[in-house]
């Protein structure tokens, strides 16, 4: 520094010796009148802290307290307490009143609960069973049942002379015929308040009127005085035994009050001496005072680290002149440098948005490719369905021979009977012979309408439709089937009709392929059953079709439903009917899976979705309409 000084112009070295008057001088009112400005502005942050914690803090009181303040009044209020107090003898009634008190005070988490007679003695308690139960205990000399037992509200709080535990009162008279019979006692434990105190760069505390702490996140000043414990000030502590035989002692502590209103407490301890910035604020519905004490440490250290960074501000601001101008140089090239990149930057963004749009144009050209593939796939699967369905007509051709065989042979019989009864003039036989033929003729149509109904290809629209219905017009299709394999159909749907979005035709589909395959299933078995159930549960409905068979193999399982994909020989199928009906399943937005029964067979579960009442009222009025 001085080769530098000794190197300059006189008038350099004059401007030297100004600039460094002027950052000496700066420096020294910075020093002095930053250090006090700096320490005001972070206590007043402390202190905006402070009465934000503190309004948390009252406020989390207040909350805990107004939990339970009109609950004694409501049990004072009940029949059971006042036929206690009016019968304090009464060994049943004291036995019911303990259990019942108990009950009440687990289910409301408080500490205790019980009932004092009108002379202090308690004859019920929530703890009669505990190791320290009030009952026969008198609590004549605490303020809360003096004040409850005269007809006001008992508000107090106090160290417990029998559980030995802190805790807030609140009593109220139990009015009977005679008068005010007893009081009802809440004690609330204020330890879970407390405990959320721990741990925090804050301390909380709250004193009683006589300024003893009560309630802080340090045990250290519990039972202590901010002040002189005086011997009224003990005295008035002692009359209400508000801490039974807790040793109450002074809290060593100096207070100051700043010139900008801040209360300053210097509490001493093993470790020397703590200042802390105090915000506190009254309680009078508790009586309490609830303060919030903040380190100041961390604010005059801040206040200092301030002045020091602005002291080496001041040293920088000489570098700053030195430094702008070698910084101007190396904006500009810096600036060239930018332009340049930023250049080439577009560049790459030009080539690389010609290749994005090219991209762009082909992923266009696979989208449409992939959406013209699944319409054909919706249309070769719709044409599947169709095929699947005529094969499942042309096998059940042979057995729906016999059935309209046998009606119309008896028809044919029915008719010449009926010619020779109106030749004997028997027409009365002759009309019934006639009628019989009508019912036989309205069962073929029956069974004929349900197999166009089957055939027809269906609208591919999801409506309400009743799950009896569908099952009602499966089983005309496949009963001849069923008959001839000698297979029993038992159907259980419940009580209540239950409505479900799908389509009447292809979920009819559906139900015909499982319950033919569940047929082909138990062929060989002693005993073949076919099972049929439905339910609903919550917005779902769950259709079961059960058999006896012997189940799924597990090595086939997961191809079950493949197109094509069949364990039956040659010529009895194209493996087409599960995959068709699974597709159908999943069109109508539900579900299709195939399980084995723990008993033995197998179990396909079909999940759809449940019809709204709204559209089944709809679909049912117009159903009416048509």
């Amino acid at each position: 520094m001085e080769e530098t000084l000794r190197n300059m112009t006189p008038v350099s070295r004059r401007y030297w010796i100004v600039l460094g008057a002027v950052a000496a001088t700066l420096s020294a009112a910075i020093a002095y009148f930053g250090t006090s400005h700096m320490t005001t502005i972070y206590m007043e942050q402390a202190a905006r802290r402070g009465d934000n914690t503190l309004g948390l803090a009252v406020s989390a009181l207040r909350g805990e307290l107004a939990r339970y303040e009109n609950l004694p009044e409501l049990i004072a209020d009940h029949e059971q307490i006042k036929e206690l107090v009016e019968n304090p003898g009464d060994r049943e009634r004291v036995d019911a009143a303990n259990r019942y008190l108990k009950s009440i005070n687990a289910l409301l988490e408080s500490s205790d609960i019980y009932i004092i007679m009108p002379d202090g003695t308690t004859i019920a308690a929530s703890n009669f069973d505990g190791p320290t139960p009030f009952v026969g205990e008198n609590f004549s000399y605490r303020p809360y049942f003096q004040d409850a037992v005269a007809g006001g509200e008992g508000r107090f709080f106090a160290l417990g002379t029998t559980s030995l535990k802190r805790g807030y009162y609140f009593g109220a008279p139990i009015h009977t015929n005679a008068g005010i019979s007893g009081v009802v006692v809440f004690k609330v434990d204020v330890d879970v308040i407390e405990q959320a105190w721990h741990g925090t760069d804050y301390e909380i505390i709250v004193t009683d009127p006589e300024g003893i702490v009560f309630m802080s996140g340090r045990e250290d000043w519990l039972f202590t005085g901010i002040g002189a414990l005086t011997e009224d000030r003990l005295a008035r502590t002692a009359e209400t035994r508000r801490y039974a035989d807790a040793e109450l002692r002074e809290l060593p502590v100096r207070r100051t009050v700043t010139a900008e209103r801040y209360d300053l407490l210097t509490i001493e301890n093993r470790a020397g001496s703590t200042e802390y910035l105090t915000v506190s604020e009254q309680m009078p519905e508790a009586d309490w005072t609830v303060s919030v004490l903040l380190d100041t440490a961390s604010a005059r250290s801040q206040a200092m680290m301030t002045v020091v960074a602005l002291l080496l501000l001041v040293g920088l601001a000489a570098m700053g002149a030195a430094v702008y101008l070698q910084s101007r140089a190396r904006l500009a090239e810096r600036l060239a440098t930018q332009r340049e990149a930023k250049e080439q930057l577009e560049r790459r963004v030009a080539e690389r948005t010609a290749d994005l749009a090219a991209v762009n144009k082909r992923l266009e050209q696979e989208v449409d490719e992939r959406r013209a593939t699944e319409r054909q796939l919706r249309k070769t699967q719709a044409d599947l369905v169709q095929a699947g369905k005529l094969a499942a007509l042309g096998q059940m051709s042979a057995a729906l021979s016999h059935e309209f065989n046998q009606p119309l042979a008896a028809v044919r019989a029915y008719a010449d009977n009926a010619t020779v009864l109106i030749d004997r003039g028997r027409g009365a036989d002759a009309r019934m012979n006639i009628g019989r033929i009508a019912a036989l003729v309205e069962r073929m149509a029956s069974i004929s309408r349900h197999l166009r109904n089957f055939a027809r290809k269906p609208n591919a629209k999801l409506r309400p439709v009743l799950l009896e219905e569908v099952v009602r017009d499966m089983q005309e299709i496949v009963s001849a089937r069923l008959r001839v394999a000698e297979v029993e159909l038992a159907i259980d749907l419940g009580d209540e009709p239950i409505w479900l979005m799908a389509g009447s035709v292809r979920l009819q589909q559906v139900l015909v392929n499982i319950v033919s395959n569940a047929a082909d299933a138990v062929e060989g078995q002693a005993e073949r059953f076919v099972g049929i159930s439905g339910r609903r549960q919550g917005d779902r409905v769950v259709i079961a079709v059960r058999d006896n068979g012997p189940g799924v193999p597990e090595a086939i399982a997961a191809r079950i439903f493949d197109p094509f994909f069949t364990t039956k020989g040659v010529g009895k199928g194209l493996g087409l009917g599960l995959s068709i009906s699974y597709n159908i399943v999943k069109d109508f937005d539900g579900s299709l899976t195939v399980s084995n029964l723990p008993e033995g067979g197998a179990e396909f579960l079909i999940e759809l979705d449940a019809a709204a009442e709204d559209a089944v009222d709809g679909n049912v009025n117009l159903e009416v309409a048509l």
